[in-house]
């Protein structure tokens, strides 16, 4: 493996080369790092910005440590990190990056690199308000009864609606949209796999998406309801049949992001047979 210490790159393969085992032996906590990469690695670093795109693997005595990686324009995302491991982070790459506007992972590896790049920089960290939970699925509990309709699988001939329902769930949770239904193919949500809810009359109420299978675990990634029609059972009935189609991959393992300021989605996650993995942070510097 080299020298002991981050081995730095903006090479994928290089990247997975090194600490893949290392992601896929724990993949509900490297859940960013496996995602991020899978993405790099299928759509090429040009499509984020090329040169910009940045990896690092902490090694020791042969055996990886840690990670992060670093999209352009973006803060880096962690995985988990002793103190001193993220001080050696910290030192790494104050010698190669100008500034940093953020970082994210599990609270605990987010808040000791947050202080450490203050330490090394003086960069002043603040936590945003939105604050993540990471659950990973345990025995999938669907509704009893379910609300009543259909789920329905969206397909290659159903790209507008999907782009309509990404956008609302985009906008809803503060993200900022910059694709249409033209582009929406080059945004993260194209490589996911969509489930409605429909009612009987064949009208969808609800949303949920599926990544693709990545180191034998499947995230579920945007479930999403109108406001005017929360509170009737369709998120739930959604998520579990994305969540059976996600155990239907062969997916050793099923995780999801709920906010947890949300204690409705968060109890209707654990109702389904999710169990918190991870409490997640970001920091943004000043």
């Amino acid at each position: 493996m080299g020298s002991d210490g981050w081995y730095l790159t903006g090479d994928v393969d290089a990247f997975l080369g090194r600490a893949g085992d290392f992601l896929r032996a724990r993949p509900g906590v490297h859940v960013m790092q496996l995602t991020w990469a899978e993405r790099v690695r299928r759509r090429g670093a040009g499509a984020f910005g090329g040169e910009g795109v940045l990896f690092g693997v902490l090694e020791r005595a042969g055996a990886v440590e840690g990670t992060f990686y670093r999209l352009p324009g973006r803060g880096i995302c962690v995985s988990p990190l002793t103190e001193g491991r993220a001080a050696g982070l910290a030192d790494r790459l104050a010698a190669v990056l100008p500034s940093l506007p953020s970082v994210s992972a599990d609270h605990d590896s987010a808040t000791v690199f947050a202080e450490a790049w203050r330490r090394r920089t003086g960069a002043a960290p603040g936590m945003r308000d939105t604050r993540l939970r990471l659950y990973r699925l345990g025995t999938l509990t669907p509704p009893d009864p379910p609300p009543a309709g259909r789920a329905r699988v969206l397909g290659e001939d159903d790209v507008a609606e999907a782009a309509h329902w990404c956008r609302e769930f985009a906008e809803a949770v503060g993200e900022e949209v910059g694709w249409d239904v033209g582009t929406w193919r080059e945004s993260r949500y194209a490589d996911k796999r969509y489930t409605l809810w429909e009612t009987p009359d064949g009208t969808p109420v609800a949303v949920a998406g599926m990544n693709p299978l990545i180191g034998g675990q499947v995230q579920v990634d945007v479930v999403y309801t109108p406001a005017h029609l929360r509170g009737r059972g369709y998120a739930g009935a959604v998520t579990a049949e994305v969540s059976r189609a996600a155990l239907g991959t062969g997916a050793r393992d099923v995780v999801l992001f709920a906010d947890r300021s949300n204690p409705a989605s968060n109890a209707l996650y654990q109702r389904l047979g999710y169990r918190t993995l991870a409490d997640w942070s970001v920091y943004d510097f000043t």
